[in-house]
């Protein structure tokens, strides 16, 4: 059964690679998670984009595990030198848009919540979410349906991580900031130009650091990705705009970071676009991550956001490909990583669920 699901699986994702996803824009995507359902005559529901299914088994007095992934893209960058919208296997590569962020987790975890339906006396509820606008960080993805699935316990989150657990990822925060200065002509003296103004605040930004250093995710990262200002040459702007990118580890809210710039950066003023884009983490004692590392996985620390960022439970980001191959050109994932990705949350999820199963049963024996 293991093989059909995988050979399935990997047909499914050269259709998702061929349907184009952006974030809200998933609707085709969306149905073609449906055809799978249909296929295996499991009962599903789909809310807007979002296509989720709970186990035939559930039951409200035992914890229940979400198994998410995301079906939408971002855009396909300008060095694409293959069609981002055509499935090609080329040397055990299947290339394409979304290949590897997320559509090889994505359609494992769908096949491995599909092989655990027919289980019975599970230890755990299963869920499974195939979400959009993930990319986006948008209101009608998981962020929205949490309100509509059952209360969630713990979930893994497919993201590519070369089947390693990732035991804890970095919040967002992105600053809108601003430097003033005085607008003038370029040709009368001015001491007070934005442009100049804001060669101190870089450099603060620059060199600000932030005590507290987490043993599993480092030192919260900041970086200026943008900077606009100016209309024409011969006029000194009244203002520069920056961008701000704060990674925050385990060891500060965002709030707490947002209170710090706010009451000390050197710029007229900066403001947090949103707040809720949370860092997350699983402990390692949990027997989710314990049965990861029995079956030889190593722990880390992931600096990229994905959708644990909406979850308050205790969450485990796992997944086949490498997150450093996401919204590349060319982007692809090795045919092998989904086979073996699906065997591994099989091994993974039959530790946890098959061995209090058994208890169970020789207790009511």
């Amino acid at each position: 059964m293991i093989q059909k699901l995988t050979t399935k699986a990997i047909e499914l994702l050269k259709n998702l690679i061929e349907t184009p996803s952006f974030s809200s824009e998933e609707d085709n995507t969306a149905l073609l998670l449906e055809a799978w359902f249909k296929n295996y005559e499991i009962p599903y529901t789909r809310t807007q984009n979002n296509v989720w299914s709970v186990h035939k088994e559930f039951d409200p007095s035992k914890p229940t595990l979400l198994l998410n992934s995301h079906h939408d893209t971002v855009k396909p960058n300008n060095g694409y030198t293959k069609d981002p919208f055509k499935a090609i296997v080329e040397n055990g590569k299947l290339y394409g848009l979304g290949s590897n962020d997320a559509g090889g987790c994505l359609v494992s975890l769908l096949a491995t919540y599909t092989y655990f339906y027919q289980r019975s006396n599970l230890s755990y509820n299963l869920v499974f979410a195939g979400t959009a606008e993930e990319e986006s960080s948008g209101p009608d993805g998981l962020n929205g349906l949490l309100k509509t699935l059952p209360k969630i316990d713990v979930a893994i989150v497919g993201e590519p991580t070369l089947m390693q657990l990732a035991i804890a990822e970095k919040g967002l925060v992105v600053f809108d900031a601003e430097v003033k200065g005085t607008p003038s002509h370029a040709a009368h003296p001015n001491t007070d130009n934005a442009i100049y103004n804001t060669i101190k605040v870089l450099e603060w930004f620059k060199n600000v650091r932030f005590d507290k250093t987490s043993e599993t995710l480092g030192d919260v990262k900041l970086t200026v990705t943008q900077i606009n200002a100016g209309k024409q040459h011969n006029a000194v702007p009244a203002n520069v705009s920056l961008v701000v990118d704060v990674r925050v580890n385990d060891q500060y809210t965002n709030q707490e970071i947002s209170d710090y710039l706010q009451n000390n950066a050197p710029c007229s003023s900066i403001t947090p676009r949103g707040l809720n884009l949370n860092s997350s983490s699983i402990p390692k004692e949990h027997e989710l991550v314990q049965a990861g590392i029995e079956l030889g996985r190593e722990t880390y620390g992931s600096p990229t956001l994905s959708d644990q960022s909406v979850l308050s439970c205790p969450s485990l980001k796992l997944g086949p490909g490498d997150s450093t191959r996401s919204h590349t050109a060319d982007e692809f994932i090795y045919v092998n990583e989904i086979e073996e990705g699906i065997d591994l949350y099989i091994q993974l999820l039959s530790k946890v669920l098959k061995e209090k199963a058994v208890a169970l049963n020789t207790a009511e024996k």
